[in-house]
């Protein structure tokens, strides 16, 4: 893989991890386009890059949420846990995503075996990209709600995070199930997407302990990988500040049809309907 590769490779990892049309999905489409083999090494970087990217733009909101897990946990010990938890946003929103990280962690473990073969088939990545539209256009078609993070109920941070756990499939948008899911569960428009990005942070993380004690010799150069790292930042930044814009402005329909369309053209074009 060289360095021009690479930067390709990052842009589509950075763009697609956080935009609702499934990164997994354009990672296998343009690694099979440009013929460059799966490297353990440089998807684990790419991760690292797209970590550093959520993480950056939403530094505010994690220190608030680090300092309230500190005070939520003293407040066990005075027997506050409860009244901390409804009256603080904060202590609140870090417990909501606690809870919501359970499911696709448990997700992850139980089914990874069972969904890494699919990653080799064009037309299932296809298929999954067809539901992440039906989902898509199914949130923007659904009453909305109005709830703020007080109202928002330790059973919709589940409902949420199971969603979250479909996106182990490739072609399932993790952005676009954990919005799509937030959209159901009654959220406003902007909380549903700060929620799922911030739900993405442990999501995110736990991909990369497990790629991590995967990788053997390294077997791409160190310029490749630094190039991939800082393109994937860059432009999972962008594709996350142009989300938050577009969910309070505008629709996602957009984007559940690029997915029917990509989705249906990569199920015609590997299988030779037409």
């Amino acid at each position: 893989m060289d360095i021009i590769q690479a930067i390709i490779l990052g842009m589509v990892q950075g763009l697609t991890e956080f935009l609702p049309v499934s990164s997994s999905a354009h990672l296998v489409f343009f690694q099979d386009i440009m013929g460059v083999g799966q490297s353990v090494a440089f998807d684990t970087i790419l991760h690292l890059g797209t970590l550093a990217a959520v993480v950056s733009f939403f530094i505010k909101d994690i220190l608030r949420m680090i300092k309230a897990l500190v005070s939520s946990i003293a407040d066990i010990f005075r027997g506050k846990f409860k009244e901390g938890v409804k009256e603080d946003v904060y202590k609140r929103l870090v417990w909501l995503l606690v809870v919501g990280t359970i499911p696709a962690g448990l997700m992850g473990i139980l089914l990874k075996s069972q969904f890494e073969s699919m990653f080799n088939s064009i037309p299932i990545v296809g298929f999954f990209l067809l539901i992440t539209g039906v989902l898509l256009w199914a949130s923007e078609h659904h009453k909305g709600g109005n709830k703020e993070v007080k109202e928002v109920s330790f059973k919709n941070a589940l409902a949420i995070g199971i969603f979250q756990g479909f996106a182990i499939a490739p072609g399932i948008s993790r952005s676009g199930s954990t919005i799509a899911a937030g959209l159901f569960s009654g959220l406003n428009r902007e909380l549903a997407a700060r929620y799922g990005f911030l739900l993405s942070i442990p999501a995110i993380l736990g991909a990369l302990l497990v790629q991590v004690k995967d990788i053997g010799a390294l077997d791409i150069t160190t310029t490749a990988l630094i190039a991939g790292f800082i393109s994937a930042v860059v432009f999972g930044y962008l594709a996350i500040k142009l989300l938050m814009k577009i969910i309070k402005d505008w629709s996602l329909n957009i984007f559940a049809y690029y997915c029917w369309i990509v989705g249906a053209l990569a199920i015609i074009l590997s299988t030779g309907i037409i």
